[in-house]
């Protein structure tokens, strides 16, 4: 017997419904520094019904997902006409990803797809795979997104899995219509996690880079860079300085990236980036923050030890597991911050906090001593205050 196509549906836009009407709740008393919240912001059930069924009967008379949805991850985020807005990338059943904006009221739940995906235009190359959208809106008026292109490493055809990764360039004003321009040069090798400073600086386009050797190896290359564009009509770097570098044994080992733009705060730029290094299970990526010099953004002032968010409970599962990866955060008016990331490459979460809050983590957690005696010294130091003041 055929299922009754009206009570399957019903069942489904139920579901749904439910989904993306739930309350979050944060999950106290936290570290202090930030605050998780139980359910994640965004899943690949929170994309529409009508991208992945055929609602027609007549055409999908068993109301079976034609399109489906494999994860909805690392999301570019900003506050837009009141609302928060997160550029996801969702990875479609076919191992494609594409971009898609979902907003909320109050950015911690009720996320909401826009109606249509992001129709990004392509340049004479076209993408085989775009993700990892940043965005930027920058002083001179446009709203920027970088992101990850990839496409097939042409000189090794016989290797189906070589790629190549450069950082694609879109700009907008309204977030409907958006111009790609030609893909970032540079003089580094491929490219991944660039991010667009929001200021002018001497000049000229600030961009944050990472160059690498390979598609996913860094080799000689990672950590975050800095360099200068004249334009971004024609986006080129000629010259790329190291701001913050891989480091033995640290959580940067591997590699690291910039996330999302920088916060400007006075007493610096507050930065978010992420952190690899291997274990015995594998790779292991963490979220990192340290602060720069408010007019020379390109050198750190602090850098606080160890991570600042890593996996936890069933964010350390999915289709690449033990990750977290944020590429997108907002301020808002009154200086809370909402933190997004990415968990295990498929799905979103929500942590918060203030500019106030960061800042004392940055400024007062101590930095990473390289050496086993050195973290045992810092924590004789922290337990012989609190005992000394405990007494006292």
């Amino acid at each position: 017997m055929l299922p009754d196509f009206q009570v399957r549906l019903q069942q489904l836009t139920a579901e749904h419904e439910n989904l993306v009407s739930a309350q979050n709740h944060a999950r106290t008393p936290g570290n202090g520094i930030f605050t998780r919240w139980k359910n994640p912001v965004i899943t690949p059930a929170h994309t529409p019904l009508f991208w992945r069924y055929d609602l027609d009967p007549a055409t999908n008379p068993f109301l079976m997902e034609r399109l489906g949805v494999n994860a909805a991850f690392n999301s570019g985020a900003m506050l837009w006409n009141g609302k928060f807005i997160l550029v996801v990338r969702v990875e479609g059943n076919d191992r494609k990803s594409f971009f898609a904006i979902a907003e909320s009221p109050n950015g911690i739940d009720r996320f909401q797809f826009w109606d249509y995906p992001v129709l990004l235009p392509e340049t004479t190359d076209p993408d085989t795979n775009v993700y990892d959208m940043r965005l930027t809106a920058h002083e001179d008026g446009w709203i920027y997104g970088l992101f990850c292109t990839e496409r097939k490493d042409t000189s090794r055809p016989h290797d189906l899995s070589a790629a190549t990764a450069q950082c694609g360039i879109v700009r907008t004003r309204d977030l409907v219509q958006w111009e790609r321009l030609p893909d970032l040069i540079t003089y580094s090798g491929q490219q991944r996690n660039v991010v667009l400073h929001p200021e002018f600086v001497d000049g000229k386009y600030a961009l944050y880079t990472r160059p690498q050797d390979g598609f996913i190896e860094v080799g000689s290359g990672g950590g975050i860079g800095w360099g200068l564009s004249d334009s971004m009509e024609n986006a080129e770097v000629r010259d790329e300085l190291i701001v913050d570098g891989k480091v033995y044994h640290t959580i940067k080992e591997v590699k690291n990236g910039q996330g999302p733009a920088p916060i400007k705060t006075p007493e610096g730029w507050l930065h978010l980036a992420h952190g690899v290094r291997n274990t015995a299970a594998g790779l292991r990526y963490v979220l990192y923050l340290f602060l720069t010099d408010l007019h020379e953004p390109w050198r750190i002032t602090h850098a606080p030890g160890g991570h600042f968010i890593a996996p936890e409970g069933d964010e350390r599962v999915g289709d690449v597991s033990n990750v977290v990866f944020s590429n997108g955060w907002v301020r808002t008016e009154n200086d809370q911050v909402f933190i997004y990331y990415g968990s295990s490459d498929t799905r979103m979460h929500v942590a918060t906090s203030s500019v106030a809050q960061l800042l004392d983590y940055v400024k007062n957690t101590p930095p990473d001593g390289f050496r086993s005696a050195a973290s045992v010294a810092q924590r004789y130091a922290l337990i012989d205050r609190n005992l000394k003041n405990d007494r006292h």
